[in-house]
């Protein structure tokens, strides 16, 4: 490793967890805040990390802020709020945004961000906790390509593929895209298996047609484990989170007058049971007991 970062989270919740680890393992020095949201950081503290009371107490020890929180109004929270972020941001450190936001937000929390001497860079990630723990995300990158290629080696400590995809906010628009067209698939093939158990069809014959056929894919293994026995680990992604990733979707087609017929119906299906406290396979369930 040539560069050693002094890093600095916030947000250490199944996500984050990995992250961090991934980045005491890669030699760098971290700080994160203590919050109730987080996992258990014993394992963290024993390699070295160190918890901080406050953002801008994290900021002020760090020169790579990197943020794994739910979503824009946290962002900015933890950001601009009295003791936050922003307050003990130094000139010229770096503010990564690893969460799912509205680009809009993005664009204003990176003005805010330069305006006070920082840089900032939108790093959206795919994947699951799974993938976090073992350092395999996939990241999002909006960003310049200068700075990008500056902080790489410390992304590759925890990903394993690297999209850029353009300037500031591009990183965060993709995301949604990928998104609502992952959580889509899910929605379609939680309908379809609901709809196959109502007709009698057994559910090894499903999984090997959709399987070799036009479902096959990576929504399709994660959903399997469910529909084969009833575990949702596979898909550690809550329907909350994915009814607030849709409702994210359609606050940016709103903005880029794109039409969305079918993201609406997706939108609904979610938002009709987020409150449960549900991961995405078990939607499955739901729709096999609700009878029209």
């Amino acid at each position: 490793m040539s560069h050693t970062f002094r890093v600095g989270m916030v947000g250490l919740g199944l996500m984050g967890h990995g992250i961090a680890r991934n980045i005491l393992k890669g030699g760098h020095r971290l700080c994160f805040l203590e919050h109730p949201g987080n996992q258990p950081v014993d394992d963290l503290l024993d390699a070295g990390a160190v918890a901080k009371a406050s953002g801008c107490e994290v900021a002020e020890d760090a020169d790579v802020i990197l943020l794994c929180v739910t979503g824009s109004p946290q962002v900015e929270a933890v950001l601009f709020q009295p003791g936050g972020v922003l307050e003990g941001l130094a000139p010229g450190s770096l503010v990564i945004d690893c969460s799912t936001a509205l680009p809009s937000s993005t664009e204003r929390v990176a003005q805010r961000v330069s305006e006070a001497g920082g840089r900032f860079m939108d790093a959206a990630m795919t994947r699951t906790p799974k993938e976090a723990e073992e350092g395999r995300l996939n990241l999002i990158v909006g960003a310049p390509a200068d700075l990008l290629a500056e902080v790489k080696p410390l992304l590759e400590d925890f990903a394993e593929n690297i999209a850029h995809a353009g300037g500031v906010g591009a990183g965060h628009t993709l995301k949604l895209l990928h998104n609502y067209v992952s959580l889509g698939f899910s929605a379609v093939l939680a309908e379809a298996t609901a709809a196959s158990r109502r007709a009698g069809i057994d559910d090894t014959a499903l999984l090997e047609v959709l399987g070799k056929g036009g479902g096959g894919g990576v929504i399709l293994e994660r959903l399997r484990p469910y529909i084969e026995r009833g575990d949702p680990s596979g898909f550690r992604f809550s329907v909350a989170n994915a009814s607030k990733d849709i409702g994210y979707y359609h606050a940016m087609t709103d903005e880029l007058g794109v039409a969305r017929g079918v993201a609406t119906g997706v939108r609904d299906l979610y938002a009709a049971i987020e409150d449960q406290g549900l991961s995405v396979p078990e939607v499955i369930g739901v729709l096999e007991r609700d009878r029209h």
